[in-house]
C-alpha cells in the first residue's frame, strides 16, 4: 500500500491564484483531485454535511480518490465522547455516501479532555469494524499503556501530529496503518516545513507502507507546497506515494 498524501481541506481563499488558476470555486475539488488522490475533510468537524453532499463528492472525484473525514465536534467537543451511539450513527449515515472512497475517520479530542479509556472504548465500538478510525488525543493524561492497548485492541491508529518539527505525543504504532498530521512548520515563510523536518518524519514512518499523511498548515498554500516536497522526498527514498501533481510553479515552492 502507498503513502496516501494530501492536505486538510481544499477550499482556502488564499490558494486561489497559487493552486486553482482562476477556476470558479465550484470546480476546486475537481482540480484538487487532479493534484492529490486524498484529502482530509475538516468541514465535517464544524458542520456535518448531508449524505447527498458526500455522494456528490464521490461523483466529482477520480476513481482512486480517498476522503478522510474529521468527526463532528458534536461528538468530540460537545458530547466529549459520551453517549456516542447517535452522533456516530449520524456521522456514518452521511459519510458512507462516499462509498468506497471513504477513508479513515479522525477523532480529534479537545485539549481539555482528560483520559477516559472507557468512554473512548464505547465510542470506538460504535464504529463498524470495516471503518478505520484514527484518534488524536491532546491531553498528556492519555499517554498510558492502557490507552495504547485499547487502541491496538480496536485496530485504531494513534494519530501522529507535528507542530514546528516536533511530535506532539508518543509515536505508538497501534494499527497496521498510520495517520500523520502536519500542523505548523518552523521554516519560512510561516507555517512551512523544511526538507530536514520532512525527512525526519519519513524516517519515523519507517517501513509503514499504509499511511495517511495530511498537511494542515494551509495559510499561504504552505500545505500544498510541503506535500509536493514530501512526495518528492518519499519517492527519492524509494517509497510508494500517491500523486502530488504540480500546479505550483517550482519557483514558488
Amino acid at each position: 500500500m502507498p503513502i496516501h498524501l494530501g492536505t486538510s481541506g481544499w477550499q482556502y481563499a488564499d490558494w486561489r491564484d497559487l493552486v486553482y488558476s482562476g477556476l470558479p470555486q465550484r470546480l476546486w475539488l475537481e482540480r484538487y483531485g487532479e493534484m492529490f488522490a486524498t484529502v482530509e475533510n475538516n468541514n465535517a468537524f464544524y458542520r456535518l454535511p448531508k449524505r447527498e453532499t458526500f455522494e456528490a463528492w464521490r461523483e466529482r472525484t477520480p476513481d482512486d480518490f480517498v476522503m478522510a473525514v474529521k468527526a463532528s465536534r458534536f461528538l468530540t467537543h460537545v458530547k466529549r465522547l459520551k453517549d456516542p451511539e447517535e452522533p456516530v450513527d449520524r456521522l456514518m449515515g452521511v459519510a458512507e455516501g462516499l462509498g468506497p472512497k471513504l477513508g479513515p475517520i479522525l477523532l480529534q479530542l479537545p485539549p481539555t479532555l482528560r483520559a477516559d479509556p472507557e468512554r473512548l472504548r464505547a465510542c470506538l465500538a460504535r464504529f463498524p469494524r470495516t471503518v478505520r478510525v484514527a484518534v488524536e488525543p491532546r491531553h498528556a493524561s492519555w499517554w498510558t499503556g492502557d490507552v495504547r492497548d485499547l487502541l491496538a485492541e480496536r485496530g485504531a491508529a494513534l494519530c501522529w501530529a507535528d507542530r514546528r518539527g516536533r511530535p506532539l505525543g508518543p509515536l505508538w504504532r497501534t494499527a497496521g496503518w498510520a495517520y500523520l498530521r502536519f500542523h505548523e512548520g518552523s521554516a519560512g515563510p510561516w507555517p512551512s516545513y523544511g526538507k530536514r523536518a520532512l525527512r525526519s518524519w519519513l524516517d519515523r514512518l519507517g517501513d509503514v507502507d499504509d499511511a495517511y499523511v495530511y498537511f494542515n498548515n494551509d495559510p499561504g498554500g504552505a500545505a500544498v507546497r510541503n506535500a509536493m516536497t514530501f512526495a518528492e522526498l518519499a519517492s527519492a527514498a524509494g517509497r510508494d506515494v500517491t500523486r502530488a501533481g504540480s500546479a505550483v510553479p517550482a519557483a514558488e515552492r
